[in-house]
């Protein structure tokens, strides 16, 4: 029987991954854990074969990481997380900002071809995956993230969006809310959509009328603030305002405030991402916080595992999907109905 690193790793009680950085003296390993793995060397007589690293493509131990933007907060603290948890593991990372164009991203997966990368995490801005086909027919494992890639990764990891669209929903009616806005973007946003989803189906199964929605295509302060200006001056009746983020909510709070009104006093506003900002705004904003360095990070532990079955040609496990739960943080611009 041929050695394999699969049956170093058995033997030394680690990952294939781990085999490998001893092997190629790359990354971090311990002391303990080298020791470990130079005896199951030893004792397996395993000498590695350089034709076969020629034929099949030594690991590069690089991974990339293609984002839709990096300026804005969510994505650069998203990027950041994985960034360092790639790094502890050994691996470099290729940063990709698309810019949310399809022609960046199709130019992107081509850079990442040529560079032999190990695999690849994605929040894909589109619903077209015909791109990312050549990833999968080169057998380059991928881990979708913050949002599905429907037939190009099995595997997903992402906040649980819809339960935090049903929360933001639920506290403000139960504070008393019955005339509800919301302001949001980017409105193609599949994270935004299942946001929106469960805000309407929590305001309908508690006999809510729908909800008066302001949508914008760019996701920033500049293009959210004016669709809130318009909001709070088309709908004299509402006292509750949905931002579907963070910098949808804080913009919001500004338009009340130029308009001569006041939060929460006036108006409810809450937000979705728990954003460093929501605590620094005046006043300061409840909203929905979503785990956003443990996404990363699960997604890099989801990505690792699907490098090792690849590299030990292991069988492949079932498609795993995680929804990480959310959590409200109650903060100062969400009260009571006014009578």
């Amino acid at each position: 029987m041929t050695t394999s690193i699969r049956h170093i790793a058995k033997l030394a009680g680690t990952s294939v991954s781990s085999v490998s950085r001893v092997l190629n003296n790359s990354g971090y390993a311990s002391p303990e854990l080298r020791e470990r793995v130079e005896s199951a060397i030893r004792t397996l007589n395993y000498t590695p074969s350089k034709g076969a690293q020629m034929l099949r493509g030594a690991p590069s131990r690089m991974i990339g990481l293609m984002l839709p933007s990096i300026d804005v907060p969510f994505f650069g603290i998203l990027a950041h997380a994985i960034e360092q948890e790639l790094f502890q593991r050994g691996y470099q990372t290729l940063i990709c900002s698309t810019a949310e164009n399809i022609d960046h991203e199709a130019r992107y997966i081509s850079m990442l071809l040529s560079q032999r990368v190990d695999g690849v995490i994605v929040a894909s801005a589109f619903g077209s995956t015909e791109h990312f086909e050549a990833l999968r027919e080169a057998h380059i494992p991928i881990v979708a993230i913050d949002r599905e890639l429907p037939g190009i990764a099995g595997d997903a990891v992402m906040a649980d969006h819809e339960e935090g669209g049903r929360m933001m929903a639920r506290h403000l009616i139960e504070l008393g809310h019955r005339k509800i806005g919301i302001v949001g973007a980017p409105a193609h946003s599949q994270p935004v959509q299942l946001r929106l989803r469960g805000i309407k189906e929590e305001m309908a199964e508690r006999g809510i009328a729908p909800p008066a929605i302001f949508m914008a295509e760019e996701h920033s302060f500049a293009a959210t603030y004016p669709l809130a200006k318009q909001l709070v001056a088309s709908q004299p009746q509402m006292t509750g305002i949905i931002g579907t983020t963070d910098i949808s909510a804080i913009a919001t709070i500004h338009a009340v405030q130029d308009h001569g009104f006041s939060v929460p006093r006036d108006y409810s506003v809450i937000g979705f991402d728990d954003l460093p900002e929501a605590a620094y705004v005046f006043p300061r904003l409840t909203t929905i916080a979503q785990p956003i360095r443990g996404v990363g990070e699960q997604a890099v532990r989801q990505l690792e595992s699907l490098i090792d079955e690849d590299q030990a040609d292991g069988e492949r496990r079932m498609d795993t999907l995680i929804k990480m739960p959310v959590t409200l943080i109650e903060r100062d611009s969400t009260g009571t109905v006014r009578t």
